[in-house]
């Protein structure tokens, strides 16, 4: 469905309403890293001159090589950047000209200096130091590991203590766009969803907003914390327009947990997975967004657009956040299934080629000027 016409209709589109995504409030939440991108070192030829390992198996290999033996693994630091999917998310969201809060660990009682840019996009508020995750980046995908031992200090306790029931509260009732992203990792979410279904949703009032939640790899979390997630997202469907954002290997997880057919791995097996997922998990909104292309799925309509992918990114930790943002923002622009599709993939195709999150314009200038292969 990605055509020539799709794009400048869309992009029209964009350009009418970049005023209207000033005017939205956005609190989102909850997590916070401090993220450097890694590349693995093949060959070493001087000081200054390397070969970079190219993807995943190259690297899978070396490591199994050296089982019962011993290996040196070097690695080149890239990049130092704010990380977790909730900062990422809000500082695309930022990048289009909304209005921002952002509540996470992003440094306790000072702010971590890698956030000071974001601080000046976004209100930004903290409860605990961050996590830190080493990225190592290959051309095939990336490895995230984490050093998540502050995590456990976000817990709806010290979110009354630290930042305040009231002020959580007023941020809830002026928002027109709530975020709760990267449940994976802090383990006490599933209580904060629960306390803010039975503290807050309650007292809000006003027109429905629009609600995104991301799992954020639940691989490693057990059976029945998902299936309670699950239960947990489906209820906030009586307070908020729910969106619940996957990636490509998190749909099929969450369709095994749901006792679904995981089987056909095509663009069409993924959308009628969705779809299934969709039944089960009764939201307004499934979006899955693979590598190459993106999905998404509501009462009325589905779309799978292809996105503008490259052999050679950039950066890759992050494009799914961007990816999220994006189509966000074309849900909360009033744009229909598949424009807000080619909105997310146009973001995040945006940031993998410049390492930037795009405004608007540099979105809508994407989409007119659709990259070749």
């Amino acid at each position: 469905m990605n055509t020539p016409e799709l794009r400048n209709t869309c992009a029209q589109k964009l350009e009418a309403a970049a005023p209207a995504a000033q005017r939205i409030n956005a609190f989102i939440g909850l997590d916070g890293f401090v993220d450097e991108i890694l590349h693995v070192v093949d060959k070493r030829e001087t000081a200054d001159k390397w070969l970079r390992l190219p993807t995943i198996a190259k690297y899978a290999e070396r490591l199994a090589a050296a089982a019962g033996k011993s290996t040196n693994v070097e690695m080149v630091s890239q990049l130092t950047k704010l990380g977790g999917n909730g900062p990422i998310m809000a500082n695309a969201m930022a990048s289009f000209g909304t209005k921002v809060t952002y509540l996470g660990n992003v440094g306790y009682p000072n702010i971590h200096p890698v956030f000071a840019d974001f601080t000046k996009r976004a209100d930004v508020h903290s409860i605990a130091e961050p996590g830190y995750t080493d990225a190592v980046e290959f051309e095939d995908g990336k490895i995230m590991q984490g050093k998540h031992q502050s995590l456990k200090q976000v817990n709806w306790e010290n979110i009354k203590a630290r930042f305040g029931f009231e002020k959580f509260l007023g941020k809830m009732q002026s928002a027109q766009f709530v975020g709760f992203v990267n449940w994976t990792m802090l383990t006490a979410m599933n209580d904060i969803w629960r306390a803010i279904l039975d503290e807050v949703c309650l007292k809000l009032t006003g027109p429905r907003r629009k609600l995104f939640f991301d799992l954020a790899d639940p691989e490693k979390r057990t059976h029945d914390d998902i299936v309670k997630a699950l239960g947990l997202i489906t209820e906030y469907e009586k307070h908020f327009d729910v969106i619940l954002g996957l990636n490509e290997k998190e749909a099929y997880e969450i369709g095994g947990h749901l006792g679904l057919n995981t089987s056909n791995h095509s663009p069409e097996g993924l959308l009628a997975l969705a779809k299934q997922i969709h039944e089960r998990v009764a939201v307004g909104t499934i979006v899955v967004h693979p590598v190459t292309f993106a999905l998404a799925v509501n009462a009325k309509e589905s779309a799978i657009i292809e996105g503008p992918f490259t052999l050679k990114p950039l950066i890759t930790t992050g494009a799914g956040d961007h990816f999220n943002a994006g189509f966000c923002l074309g849900q909360l622009l009033g744009l229909d299934i598949p424009s807000s599709v080619l909105t997310g993939v146009s973001t995040s195709g945006f940031y993998v080629r410049t390492a930037r999150s795009p405004n608007v314009m540099d979105i809508a200038g994407l989409m007119r000027n659709w990259p070749s292969k």
